[in-house]
């Protein structure tokens, strides 16, 4: 197993999708880091050198922010908006959708499950 950035990524599968194992790196990011390493045609992990490895690991250091970094920015980032003020920081303090998502019908995921009302029968009228 290959570590990089702390973390272990697969041997089996291809660079390209092993290092969007990485929080912070997706499909353009891998193909972005996987052409300035000089790794041609997509290879399996397991067939990458040692040099092409740190090759790797420097240029994810150097470049780009990934893992801790970023999950402390972004949550920085969130913190932030929580202490002005903001309807942003509201919406994330109650735990809704932030991004202007309808809540009526939907947003199921981030409410949680539904919980039953006591006392809202439909009375039937003669």
């Amino acid at each position: 197993m290959a570590i990089i950035a702390g973390v272990n990524i697969s041997d089996n599968k291809r660079v390209e999708i092993a290092l969007q194992g990485l929080y912070g790196i997706g499909l353009f990011q891998a193909k972005d880091i996987t052409k300035k390493a000089g790794i041609e045609d997509n290879p399996r992990v397991k067939d990458l050198t040692d040099t092409d490895l740190a090759q790797i690991r420097e240029i994810i250091e150097s470049e780009k922010r990934v893992e801790g970094d970023l999950r402390r920015e972004v949550n920085m980032n969130i913190r932030r908006l929580i202490d002005i003020g903001c309807y942003r920081g509201l919406r994330h303090r109650r735990n809704l959708p932030v991004r202007g998502q309808r809540t009526k019908t939907n947003a199921r995921a981030k409410r949680g499950r539904r919980v039953p009302v006591a006392g809202r029968r439909q009375t039937v009228s003669k």
